[in-house]
């Protein structure tokens, strides 16, 4: 702790740290420090000091309000309780309205397509990790529903594009494709293919039409050149 964290700390306590003689005989430390720490206690019984509102202008907005000191958008007001116990009471609600919106999406998913892509052995400690960049695009006009994943390992230098219609009813040409940058950059036919090759560092939709890619040169050495490009998905 620093100096100045030890003088606001005694600060605190010779402001607040007096005795309460009224609240001997309640539960409970008697301490005006208390009224502080009685707000965070997990139990359900009253506060020893609960606050004092009078004056507070939310309350007696809503106590002159006909229509909001009855209405169920409002959360109660627990005066003699705890902040934990006002957070019980929050969880419980927010619980019973999230439940029926999840009973109905829950029975209304299910599964579209099923694809296969990649396999591993086994015998492998812990998976690895080949599956990476998922971005999700929703063409509205089309009603087509876009993913664009990278498969790590052997096919670094490829995108891959998941292409399913909203209404699961219906299908797609060309469901999944893969796209491979490769050494297309190249200024010449006479490069070697090995000297400009490319691996995608990250991919997303720009529009409906167009896909922005993040290239990479792949070669082992510094100054790893960076290419930014927009690709047609026609």
């Amino acid at each position: 702790m620093t100096q100045k964290d030890i003088t606001f700390v005694a600060d605190f306590l010779t402001e607040h740290f007096n005795e309460a003689p009224e609240l001997y005989n309640r539960k409970g430390k008697y301490f005006n420090v208390e009224r502080v720490g009685q707000y965070l206690k997990d139990e359900d019984d009253d506060l020893v000091s609960p606050p004092n509102t009078e004056g507070n202008q939310w309350f007696n907005f809503l106590k002159d309000s006909i229509h909001l000191k009855e209405s169920p958008l409002l959360f109660p007001y627990y005066p003699e309780k705890s902040l934990h116990f006002v957070k019980r009471q929050m969880e419980g609600v927010i619980d019973q309205c999230l439940q029926k919106p999840a009973d109905v999406i829950g029975k209304s998913v299910h599964q579209a397509v099923r694809m296969s892509l990649y396999k591993i052995s086994q015998s492998e400690d812990s998976t690895p990790q080949l599956f990476k960049l998922p971005f999700l695009w929703n063409d509205k006009t089309s009603n087509l529903h876009y993913v664009l994943f990278t498969m790590l390992e052997n096919s670094i230098s490829k995108i891959h594009i998941l292409r399913r219609h909203t209404d699961t009813s219906r299908s797609v040409s060309n469901g999944i494709l893969a796209v491979e940058f490769g050494n297309f950059l190249n200024n010449s036919i006479n490069e070697s293919s090995d000297s400009r090759c490319y691996s995608c560092l990250d991919a997303h939709f720009y529009d409906d039409e167009t896909v922005t890619v993040v290239l990479k040169e792949s070669v082992q050495q510094e100054g790893k050149e960076r290419v930014l490009a927009q690709l047609p998905l026609s």
